[in-house]
């Protein structure tokens, strides 16, 4: 399941007359979706494989303040420019407003302290069959849009279309539903393509529900809208916010809607609590860094570790009207990594792709330039340890791997993966030493101390791609650019507008860059479709970056999505992670286990936090009025 995400009805009459005859919504363990009859359950929340914690009719979610004081403004940062506020075409069109899901709300919505349970948001109650073969959704009478109009059945099918049609990623997500069935105006069945795949029930939730007879309407102008092109028309949306005004590609506002219909249900008691949610974009991370030590920003998420150690070591921060608070990260897992593109013919073979990491001296980058705050990622699902491939595989995991073993690298059966060890002239020179050699393998060699293809002379360059407005990754491309000329390949560092490093990442136009949004939940599933399937390979606007078209990490994919139970799931992700790592696609980079904010003193947050919800901020934070008077009169 995604972290940025989703025969005829025998029991249908018994749906549509549950409410009139007061049956309510039971509470029913989440491994049976059926009746002792037979007959599918409507129920309140999906659980993927444990336990639903809170029951129906439940009042909030427990880390919530049910109290918090509604008001105040929070002013953020935002990076690059926004030119459109339709989500559909986010993928392949233009940079979309990133706030802009804001307004929208989806059928479900997730607990932060449960690690994969979704509760009713817009719909009011779910039920499917024990084979998980499709979904019916109900949505709640009181919910409507932002003019007055119900939100109806018809939306959700419109919605889940236009996503299928427009947006390759969520294509990918939903390419299982084959079949939208409108039972009644509040009611939706999505029919799979298949028995088995128990996720998508839940995936089905995460629709962002658009309305279909705004988008099927005309503009101010008597244009006709077209979910199909980029707009910065204001988008009618029924969630807690909407935009209240923006100069595009600058900065956009939100308010807080005040006779929003959801105000009042259990999923959002205690939510939503600020008037106002401002982003201003920067195309400059330094830019942006002084502006919050300015107070023009509220605040912020630190992502560089030379800025933790050594960017906030002045008054505000020392007087404590600044605070600096980590958050634990419990509720995913990541591969960051230095991305070769395999459409290349040049790092097609995998031998070439270890010898890049080989080159690699992370121990000395961490060193001199992280002051030692990260640790290597040895995982494509590293920081869920019960997820990661670990040791020899045995067991499940074992059995599974048996299945694929004439199309995966031998080593994945007797080797336990490990990085290459830098730090050291002596570790440096020896991997140096074991990059050629593999280079030399895979039919490159030195001539003039350049290193090229022995059979056509073509010198083998890297161009590592970067967003301008990202110093960070210069730094570190600068720092991994020697280590690669001293085995003889010509490297240039390009660093690129927002816009246009979008464009060439969905026209596949790169040789080599970073990526770090391949974020996995505690429960993996269709997205690993989008991340690493032959099909996404040629998909532009999906997330396989590398480019992996491999028969044995489709059928582990597969594997992953179909699990019967946990303990399935773990083993199939296991084995599924264990290919990929031997498959060297990538140079894992690092990772840090807290999230690292800093904000000024103006707001509160409940004392006991979610387990899975980082920091939580804005969404269960509220401004503190006597917090803003202090530090305005200190400053």
């Amino acid at each position: 399941m995604a972290i940025t995400r989703r025969h005829l009805l025998q029991g249908s009459a018994v749906a549509a007359m549950a409410p009139a005859l007061g049956l309510g919504i039971p509470e029913i363990s989440p491994a049976h979706a059926q009746s002792d009859a037979g007959e599918p359950v409507f129920r309140h929340a999906l659980s993927l494989f444990g336990d639903i914690k809170y029951p129906a009719h439940f009042k909030r979610f427990d880390y919530v303040n049910p109290d918090a004081p509604k008001g105040g403004t929070v002013r953020n940062a935002a990076f690059g420019t926004f030119d459109n506020f339709n989500m559909v075409v986010a993928g392949v069109k233009g940079a979309l407003a990133g706030a802009i899901p804001l307004i929208y709300e989806t059928l479900t919505t997730a607990s932060l302290d449960e690690a994969s349970t979704e509760y009713g948001e817009l719909a009011e109650a779910v039920c499917h069959p024990d084979d998980f073969s499709w979904v019916i959704y109900r949505l709640r009478p009181e919910a409507k849009w932002h003019d007055g109009k119900p939100i109806s059945a018809d939306d959700v099918i419109f919605s889940l279309e236009a996503f299928k049609k427009h947006h390759p990623q969520f294509s990918q997500y939903y390419r299982h539903v084959v079949q939208t069935d409108k039972l009644n105006d509040r009611e939706v069945k999505f029919v799979f393509d298949g028995p088995g795949n128990r996720e998508l029930p839940l995936i089905v939730g995460q629709l962002y529900v658009l309305p279909k007879h705004w988008w099927e309407g005309t503009d101010g102008e008597g244009r006709k809208r077209d979910i199909s092109t980029t707009t910065l028309e204001v988008p009618l949306g029924s969630g807690p916010y909407r935009v209240k005004e923006f100069v595009a590609g600058r900065s956009i506002t939100f308010e807080r809607v005040k006779d929003y219909w959801g105000r009042n249900l259990a999923v959002n008691v205690g939510r939503a609590n600020f008037d106002e949610l401002r982003y201003d974009y920067f195309r400059d991370a330094t830019v942006a860094l002084e502006a919050f030590k300015g107070d023009q920003v509220d605040f912020r998420v630190e992502n560089s570790a030379k800025n933790w150690a050594t960017a906030y070591d002045f008054p505000a921060v020392t007087d404590k009207r600044v605070l600096k608070e980590e958050f634990p990260n419990n509720r995913s897992g990541v591969m960051q990594a230095f991305v070769p593109n395999t459409r290349r013919g040049k790092f097609a073979d995998p031998r070439v792709r270890l010898a890049l990491n080989f080159a690699f001296d992370f121990e000395e980058m961490n060193k001199q330039i992280f002051f030692g705050q990260y640790t290597r990622i040895s995982s494509y699902f590293h920081g869920i340890d019960e997820l990661m491939a670990t040791g020899l595989p045995t067991g499940k995991e074992l059995e599974i791997l048996e299945s694929v073993r004439a199309d995966v690298p031998k080593e994945v059966f007797t080797t336990a993966y490990s990085n290459p060890v830098g730090g050291s002239p002596e570790a440096v020179r020896s991997n140096l030493q074991q990059a050629l050699r593999l280079m030399k393998q895979a039919g490159f060699e030195v001539r003039d101390r350049r290193l090229v293809n022995a059979a056509s002379g073509e010198p083998f360059s890297i161009e590592l791609l970067s967003r301008a407005d990202d110093p960070a990754f210069e730094r570190v491309a600068l720092f991994y650019k020697p280590s690669l000329e001293r085995i003889g390949i010509s490297v240039s560092v390009r660093g690129v507008d927002a816009i246009q490093y979008q464009n060439r990442l969905r026209n596949w136009d790169y040789d080599m860059l970073t990526i770090s949004s391949w974020g996995q939940s505690l429960s993996p599933g269709n997205e690993q479709r989008e991340h690493w399937s032959s099909k996404s390979a040629d998909q532009p606007g999906s997330d396989n970056y590398v480019g992996i078209k491999n028969p044995a990490i489709d059928k582990l994919v597969d594997r992953v999505i179909f699990a019967t139970d946990r303990q399935d799931l773990i083993a199939a992700t296991k084995a599924l992670d264990r290919v990929l790592l031997w498959n060297h696609y990538v140079v894992p980079q690092w990772t840090y286990p807290k999230q690292r904010t800093v904000r000024w003193d103006r707001f509160s947050r409940p004392a006991e936090m979610p387990k899975y919800g980082l920091s939580a901020f804005p969404d269960i934070w509220w401004y503190d009025a006597e917090k803003a008077t202090r530090i305005s009169k200190r400053s």
